[in-house]
């Protein structure tokens, strides 16, 4: 299907006149909602809009969703890990839409703001979120992580902070983008990537080619991408890589000197970041590594990985892993929009209607295009009864 992406001022006409000047939207007490009943199966259902928690909470009306390899794979195997499909689940959590309600404690969003939403809401008091890492929180309501529903939905409520403004040329279906930019922005924080660093990306799905834009807004010489589909590595190098590897049916060790031969780094590359999850991916990044390099591990695969532990200790690297994102990364992620130095409209190679939403999973998992938007539900227009 191909893309038909809506400028924000082609949504609705009350969305640009309610925008910023604090009148009340209306707001249906009839929230529609795409529900994974169980592994493979999908049904919509009509649920009660939800209340504001909180007075510091506000209620947005879901405009646009892009789907996460995440939902795929909750979607086709009903579990990721030790998080599984107990109860029916609705999916979704890298959403953007209209706040159309305000708790009465809310001081920086006003009635109509478009906005980006951070999906993942802490419990703030634990040592993990009072020491400025939340996204390790044991109590994180995460959405779409079973039991907590996700985002694909007429409303969903969200605190006041964890909502971020869009700026005015950003459409809102790059607004739902912004959570898979802050993943790259968190990983290329971890890896200290700064001018004049050599960077190697395995992997040109969305979280590698984010990670390949994100490296070099941050100042990066050299960004190189591996991947096994031509299709993927011809963008890459149009979007943001200076170089592209196709990965052979080789050894590890042999695809990393292939690497560094072509992309002109003898020594190696100063960061690694594994977007893959692939055991040899993981291993050719090892061999790829500069000495006293950083290796960041985005991606996950299997629950064990087997990697060249030897060559990453002689060479005094340093292996992270990152998962999701933390404090200042969501606004990080909203500045590199505002300054243009990242465009996230290339990526969208897909949209569907809310009616269509199994049909964007189908070919989402069939490895359609980079990423598809779901729209929310089109019969809502906000403030009109």
């Amino acid at each position: 299907m191909p893309t038909t992406i809506v400028p924000p001022e082609k949504l609705s006409p009350a969305i640009i006149k309610t925008n910023g000047h604090g009148t009340d939207l209306h707001v249906s007490e009839q929230n529609q909602v795409f529900v994974l009943r169980k592994q493979g199966e999908f049904f919509y259902e009509t649920r009660k809009t939800p209340q504001l928690p909180s007075t510091k909470h506000v209620l947005i009306q879901v405009i646009a969703t892009g789907i996460c390899g995440s939902d795929v794979h909750y979607w086709k195997h009903g579990c990721i890990g030790s998080f599984t499909v107990k109860e029916p689940l609705i999916l979704g959590h890298e959403s953007a839409g209209i706040v159309v309600r305000l708790g009465s404690d809310i001081k920086s969003l006003r009635i109509g703001d478009r906005v980006a939403i951070e999906p993942g809401m802490p419990c703030r008091t634990c040592t993990f979120c009072r020491s400025g890492k939340y996204n390790l929180c044991d109590e994180i309501h995460f959405a779409a992580t079973p039991p907590v529903d996700g985002t694909l939905t007429a409303y969903y409520t969200v605190p006041e902070d964890f909502c971020y403004i869009l700026p005015k040329h950003i459409s809102i279906e790059e607004g739902a983008l912004v959570e898979p930019l802050s993943i790259a922005v968190h990983c290329t924080k971890l890896a200290n990537i700064g001018i004049g660093n050599n960077v190697l990306i395995m992997g040109a799905g969305p979280i590698g080619l984010l990670c390949c834009a994100v490296a070099k807004s941050f100042g990066a010489s050299a960004v190189v991408v591996t991947d096994i589909v031509d299709s993927r590595l011809k963008f890459a190098l149009k979007y943001a890589a200076t170089h592209t590897y196709k990965m052979r049916p080789t050894s590890p060790a042999e695809n990393a000197q292939n690497i560094l031969i072509e992309s002109g780094l003898p020594s190696g590359a100063d960061v690694v970041i594994d977007a893959t999850g692939v055991q040899s991916c993981i291993a050719a990044g090892i061999f790829a590594l500069k000495k006293g390099g950083t290796f960041i591990q985005a991606g996950l695969g299997a629950t064990d990985i087997s990697f060249p532990v030897g060559e990453l200790c002689s060479k005094e690297g340093l292996y992270k892993t990152s998962f999701r994102y933390g404090p200042g990364d969501y606004a990080l992620a909203i500045e590199l929009l505002a300054s243009k130095r990242i465009n996230l409209g290339p990526l969208i190679t897909n949209s569907y209607e809310f009616d269509s939403a199994e049909q964007a999973f189908v070919e989402t998992g069939k490895n359609g295009g980079i990423k598809s938007i779901i729209y929310g539900p089109r019969g809502i227009v906000p403030g009109q009864v």
